[in-house]
């Protein structure tokens, strides 16, 4: 074989793989995907207590409490079609091999296994959910695959609550801007005297007070020509008292809107 020749193989099995591992990525159809019923475990006492308790259920068809919540899910044979559409090689072994070799289970009952597709090989971890016998370990093998293959992308959006990609073509809307209500007139002519007190002593500036006011209303555009009017004013003899100063800035500003 030459050069090119191997290249060429190399890189109609990458494209293979790839178009493969692609076809896990695929949305399930609606009609494939299941109901499954998630009882709490007082909810699943309370049946247990008292069979009446519980009703058979109209979307998934068992019986349990009837404020149970159901997850959506691909069952086992959906699961592994469409492995079988990505890779009809694909396999699986557990993790870990009892001596008598059976899938060795971890101390919760689980069982990790490895799964590959296409030449990939990931992870996944199974559980029999309170199931015991031989429906135990099918359920344990059916959760271990469906988490595996999880991890190659298959019914991910299943898992996630929200819309994984709802917002990948949207574009980001910046945050509409805080609205504050006006600065009341009567508050405004109230706190006016000790503000002007602040600015003509030296403790705050026109712009210090505005701004300090305006982080918690917005002051019209009079109200702040009032504020920086203060060292327009000047006192005729003698030092002016704060209502005074805030009189004596009040009614220029009046006079030089007539």
């Amino acid at each position: 074989m030459s050069e090119q020749q191997f290249q060429q193989t190399v890189m109609t099995e990458l494209e293979q793989r790839m178009d493969g591992l692609s076809k896990l990525r695929k949305p399930f159809p609606a009609h494939l995907i299941s109901k499954l019923p998630k009882p709490t475990k007082a909810q699943t006492d309370e049946v247990k207590a008292d069979f009446r308790k519980g009703e058979r259920c109209g979307i998934c068809g068992t019986w349990h409490h009837p404020k149970v919540v159901h997850l959506d899910y691909v069952g086992h044979a959906a699961l592994t079609d469409r492995l079988l559409d990505a890779d009809p090689y694909w396999s699986w072994e557990p993790v870990a091999i009892e001596a008598n070799g059976a899938p060795m289970l971890d101390k919760d009952g689980g069982m990790w296994i490895k799964l590959t597709v296409c030449g990939v090989t990931r992870l996944g971890y199974g559980d029999a959910q309170d199931k015991t016998g031989a429906n135990a370990t099918k359920e344990r093998i059916g959760d271990a695959l469906r988490n595996a293959a999880m991890r190659f992308g298959a019914a991910l959006e299943l898992w996630h609550k929200g819309e994984l990609h709802k917002d990948d073509d949207e574009p980001v809307k910046p945050p509409a801007p805080k609205t504050m209500p006006t600065y009341p007139q009567a508050d405004f002519e109230k706190n006016l005297p000790a503000w002007l007190n602040l600015i003509s002593t030296g403790k705050k500036t026109a712009d210090q007070i505005i701004a300090m006011v305006g982080s918690k209303a917005t002051l019209t555009e009079q109200q702040q020509i009032t504020i920086r009017a203060v060292h327009q004013v000047e006192a005729p003899t003698g030092e002016m008292s704060e209502a005074e100063r805030a009189e004596a800035v009040a009614r220029e500003m009046k006079e030089s809107q007539q």
